[in-house]
């Protein structure tokens, strides 16, 4: 089993629970005996196959609950250290001093020089996560009793499994494995391979040309049916530098760093092309399409800022020269936004819509400054009046 936990102390009764999650315990106790359908809100999102995703909104109750219970456990590193293997929604970790994500990019990189790929899909990994692991999570893996495991196991599922959309599904996911994926991990080690696996994606990866996986495959498949989790077959695949250029999470990865295709680069290069003639069409700088567009556009450039391509100085210096301007729609709005939060500090108002729409007018307040400087130097001595106090 592998020790996530690190903390020496253990949460021993719900009253413990309520101090370290800063809430009421009839507030706990009322939102784990709320009727599940009372606790989400379904909503339908197409996928890009055609296909259906099925997620769960969380009522306002269960969600401020979810998020202590993820600032308060699951991401804090005094608490739970997690392992390097995992990848996708969990914290950063820190090394020597230097964040070292656990985003896509980083997940890829642990298979850099790679010669031989295999990949897994877990099919509706979500779905198929059950109360009684979840369960398990709370009680074998945070060693917490079991009036308090089962109270938080009903906060974070729904009708027996894990639902997607819950803040604190990602977390319980990655814990899902905690009891055997950690001797898989060292059994492929010792074969030479290398094991990832962001959220419900599994790559296994070797140095070697046309690796054999049978033992991977074999003893990949008994971890996950012990756990009674199924294998997507239509995503199985076993892929060979020999024969094709081999990506992990849409990266190259036969490099000693992770490599965005050719054509990818390509497509970016086109897109910061396309905005800056868009740009000089008149005032259209100043609408929300092209904000949209602009916002689309740089969360691209900065891609490539990760994987150190040089194009990325180059495409940035063109973005920043054609920064979306406001509209005096821009001012009047923020002026109404800071009016709003003012009348809700002067009420007592807190809680975490008010320190969202806190930093959504901060954010419109640098637009608005790149042409009204003054208005905006006025508006933010307001604003820094009412910094809100962030919950967590």
């Amino acid at each position: 089993m592998n020790d996530f936990k690190v903390a020496a102390g253990s949460i021993a009764s719900i009253k413990n629970l309520a101090k370290s999650l800063d809430v009421s315990e009839d507030m706990l106790l009322q939102v784990s005996e709320m009727p599940d359908e009372s606790k989400y809100q379904v909503k339908e999102i197409l996928k890009k196959n055609g296909d259906v995703r099925i997620v769960y909104n969380p009522n306002k109750f269960v969600r401020k609950l979810q998020r202590r219970i993820n600032v308060r456990i699951f991401s804090d590193p005094n608490i739970i250290v997690w392992p390097h293997f995992l990848y996708g929604s969990i914290p950063s970790h820190f090394f020597d001093g230097v964040k070292i994500p656990r985003d896509y990019i980083a997940c890829a990189t642990v298979h850099c020089e790679a010669r031989s790929l295999l990949q897994l899909d877990i099919e509706n990994f979500f779905d198929n996560i059950s109360y009684d692991i979840v369960l398990d999570v709370f009680k074998k893996v945070l060693k917490y009793s079991d009036d308090v495991s089962e109270l938080l196991a009903n906060i974070c599922t729904k009708d027996g499994f894990l639902p997607q959309g819950a803040l604190t599904s990602s977390y319980l996911a990655c814990l899902s494995l905690h009891d055997v994926e950690n001797n898989i991990v060292k059994r492929l080690n010792r074969k030479g391979m290398q094991y990832t696996r962001y959220v419900d994606d599994i790559t296994i990866s070797s140095k070697k040309n046309n690796n054999n996986f049978d033992f991977a495959l074999r003893i990949v498949e008994e971890m996950l049916h012990s756990k009674d989790f199924p294998i997507n077959l239509d995503k199985k695949k076993i892929s060979y530098a020999s024969s094709e250029p081999l990506t992990v999470h849409g990266l190259r990865v036969s490099f000693k760093t992770p490599r965005l295709p050719a054509n990818e680069v390509g497509r970016i290069r086109a897109s910061v092309n396309s905005l800056e003639r868009m740009s000089k069409e008149k005032n259209y700088r100043q609408t929300h399409a092209y904000r949209h567009d602009f916002n689309k556009c740089m969360g691209r450039v900065n891609k490539l800022a990760r994987v150190g391509h040089s194009q990325h100085e180059r495409l940035s210096r063109k973005l920043n020269s054609i920064l979306p301007l406001p509209s005096k729609k821009d001012v009047l709005r923020v002026k109404s936004m800071i009016s709003r939060l003012e009348q809700d500090c002067k009420e007592g108002k807190s809680g975490i819509w008010h320190v969202k729409r806190f930093y959504l007018a901060h954010e419109r307040l640098n637009v608005v400054q790149r042409s009204y400087p003054n208005i905006a130097a006025i508006l933010r001595k307001k604003l820094h009046k009412i910094i809100p106090k962030m919950e967590g």
